[in-house]
């Protein structure tokens, strides 16, 4: 089961329950999927479930004081990065939850800019400083920086739904069809300043993080 249906860096919007967008698209959205399909992936007998997540992690942790933005300033990478932070985190819950069922669930950085049209609320000077676009405002494909077409952006995904060296494996992240390394705290500015270094920050990767993220879900889901 591929989780991959998201938006980025939009203007504020709110759902119908006042949750804030990118939050209940990107995150609370999957939560409610793979709940509501759980008797099927256990009787799968062996079901993965994939989470879309991003290098975006490293905008935010998620903010359990405030999830929604009621409480400070909106900022759209900030909120898109929660979101994304969120991705990884159900996936290591969802694992340790699932494991003995025989669902096992993953997260997966596709890429920086992969060519699927996510990017459309960023503006093209952005995108441009990013080294995203060229002068022509054409996209750069360039996957030592991430920098990837669809194809290239899928692998990963199907990487984790599929291959056989992660038989008995779960709750990890993964990017460029490999399991990422967490980021230990010494080399996280280089690894902030170098798109194309694999890893994945602890905080997105916290199991008690996770947990108190699905109680969380649970609660604002009903």
């Amino acid at each position: 089961m591929m989780n991959s249906a998201g938006i980025m860096a939009t203007p504020l919007r709110r759902d119908a329950r006042g949750h804030e967008g990118q939050f209940a698209t990107n995150h609370l959205g999957h939560f409610r999927l793979v709940t509501r399909l759980w008797p099927a992936l256990v009787t799968a007998r062996g079901a993965r479930v994939v989470a879309v997540s991003s290098r975006a992690i490293r905008f935010s942790p998620v903010r359990f004081d405030d999830p929604h933005f009621e409480h400070r300033a909106y900022d759209p990478f900030l909120a898109y990065g929660q979101s994304k932070t969120a991705n990884a985190l159900f996936a290591v819950e969802l694992d340790r939850r699932g494991r003995a069922e025989g669902v096992r669930a993953f997260s997966v950085h596709p890429g920086t800019i992969v060519d699927t049209g996510l990017a459309r609320h960023i503006c093209e000077e952005t995108l441009r400083a990013a080294g995203a676009v060229d002068e022509e405002g054409r996209l750069v494909r360039d996957p030592a920086r991430q920098l990837k077409t669809v194809q290239q952006g899928a692998a990963t995904g199907v990487w984790c739904a599929t291959s056989p060296r992660l038989d008995g494996l779960g709750g990890v992240y993964c990017e460029n069809c490999d399991i990422s390394p967490v980021v230990p705290p010494e080399s996280e500015a280089e690894w902030r300043a170098e798109p194309g270094l694999p890893g994945v920050l602890p905080y997105a990767v916290d199991p008690e993080a996770a947990a108190r993220l699905w109680e969380v879900s649970e609660r604002l889901t009903a």
